[in-house]
């Protein structure tokens, strides 16, 4: 075994796993900080794995035509990048994708950067964020040249994956029907706010005003305050999945019937689907959704409570789980025998007399303090993290949910690693985000263009 000292603000209990066992050191504190001895398997100590490590990449040969900007279609792509497709990012040309100008933050820019892109912004840290294991290239498809260049993607590509408003590619030639005229084994995702058909197919679409109009920031938020936004573009991400998922399901469907498949995939109804119980709520009971906060409409209690100098989330499911609450963390045993808490159902209904109790006594000591009292008592609790004690989290470091990578113009730089592993490894990072048409003349000579040729188009801005 190699030993290694981390330091972390967290209860053991975060540190329990099969790859990594780590006990806490006697009473060793430093400030309101813990440190853990973690006792890393290695050689024949670590655990075997079934089918030897990782998996071939199972899209390897895949070609994705990617008309896609921002983050719904990005995010698609890249998992299906990740997957070992070669994907093709077909990008404005002086511009890009829209989030390579939303900055800052930035990731600094080399003095060595490559000569043909130093005239280009800072690689922002939105673009890197959802687009490795990707290509970039230009084109102006708005110019009959560009769109050919386009079209010759096209008859080479497996899948093409967009997001333009319902209608503006066919209206250029590169709709479904056009393509399918040119590769009829083509996958066609179309990405839109409101999907092909209805009133609202031409209307744009905006993650935070889907977020509102299909119920979710509606239950978002204090029940004394206005709504709110989820601090992430969660409906973008969402329908981003839903769309790698659908695409995944076409390639299959392809296998079998030989032909290609247009994909409707939309961020309204994929957020009506991410209701969840809450749509069912309604749908069978005609019950009506109201906001919680971080409270829970049927179990009490289950919320956020903040200490002397933090928060901790504390979810006592069941009459079981609160008796050892209220015996070995606050010290109040009368309260589980209390007629007003003994049951859940009694918990729900004088909710603002318990919280108002447990928020008393937690407001005593610090987060710490209590991470400590409810380790091991089998009441589910968690800490409130910031972005950096995440990251910093002893289970993130074990799981390796960050990957280094050397980027051309900003040397190198950290990304959020794939989340799924097979057989024990994660997919590998082939290629960190592109800057802008960085591989546009490699891509235009896989077409056939000669230097001369890409050159030509590029001094009259076509790629």
């Amino acid at each position: 075994m190699s030993r290694v000292l981390c330091q972390v603000n967290l209860p053991a209990r975060y540190c329990l796993g099969n790859a990594y066992r780590l006990s806490l050191l006697n009473g060793l504190t430093s400030g309101s900080r813990r440190f853990y001895e973690t006792e890393q398997p290695t050689g024949s100590d670590a655990p075997a794995l079934p089918y030897g490590p990782g998996i071939p990449p199972p899209l390897k040969g895949i070609r994705i035509l990617d008309l896609t900007r921002v983050l719904a279609g990005p995010t698609a792509t890249m998992l299906l990048a990740d997957l070992g497709a070669d994907v093709i990012k077909v990008e404005e040309v002086s511009r890009g994708d829209d989030t390579r100008s939303w900055h800052p933050p930035s990731a600094p820019t080399l003095p060595s950067t490559p000569k043909a892109s130093t005239h280009l912004p800072p690689e922002s840290a939105y673009f890197l964020a959802v687009n490795r294991n990707k290509r970039s290239m230009t084109v102006n498809f708005k110019d009959p040249e560009g769109l050919e260049i386009v079209r010759k993607l096209v008859a080479k590509s497996d899948i093409l994956v967009e997001n333009f408003v319902s209608g503006k590619l066919a209206s250029m030639g590169l709709g479904w029907e056009d393509c399918r005229k040119i590769n009829e084994r083509l996958i066609y995702a179309s990405i839109t706010g409101y999907g092909q058909t209805g009133p609202y197919r031409t209307a744009a679409g905006y993650d935070v005003i889907i977020e509102g109009e299909a119920g979710l920031m509606h239950i978002t938020g204090e029940p004394d305050r206005p709504p709110s936004k989820v601090g992430v573009a969660a409906t973008d991400i969402a329908t981003g999945l839903y769309a790698h998922g659908a695409i995944m399901a076409a390639l299959l469907s392809r296998q079998q019937t030989g032909k290609g498949v247009w994909i409707d995939c939309n961020l309204f109804e994929s957020q009506i689907a991410g209701l969840a119980n809450i749509a069912s709520n309604y749908l069978i009971a005609g019950q009506e959704a109201s906001r919680h906060g971080t409270a829970h409409p049927s179990i009490v209690p289950y919320q956020v409570f903040s200490c002397k100098n933090g928060f901790i989330m504390i979810g006592a499911g069941n009459n079981k789980q609160f008796k050892t609450l209220a015996e070995n963390v606050l010290d109040s045993p009368a309260l589980a025998v209390d007629p007003k808490f003994a049951t859940n159902e009694a918990r729900v209904k004088n909710r603002t007399e318990l919280v108002g109790i447990m928020s008393n006594v937690l407001m005593k000591e610090d987060r710490n303090y209590w991470l400590e009292c409810f380790t091991g008592l089998g009441v589910p609790f968690g800490p409130i993290n910031n972005i950096e004690q995440t990251f910093n989290h002893p289970q993130a470091v074990a799981r390796g949910v960050t990957v280094e990578v050397k980027h051309a113009r900003a040397g190198k730089i950290k990304l959020v690693a794939p989340a799924v592993t097979y057989n024990g490894k994660k997919m590998e990072v082939r290629l960190p985000p592109p800057w802008l048409s960085e591989h546009t003349e490699e891509v235009m000579e896989e077409l056939g263009y000669s230097a001369e040729q890409i050159a030509d188009l590029r001094e009259r801005a076509i790629i």
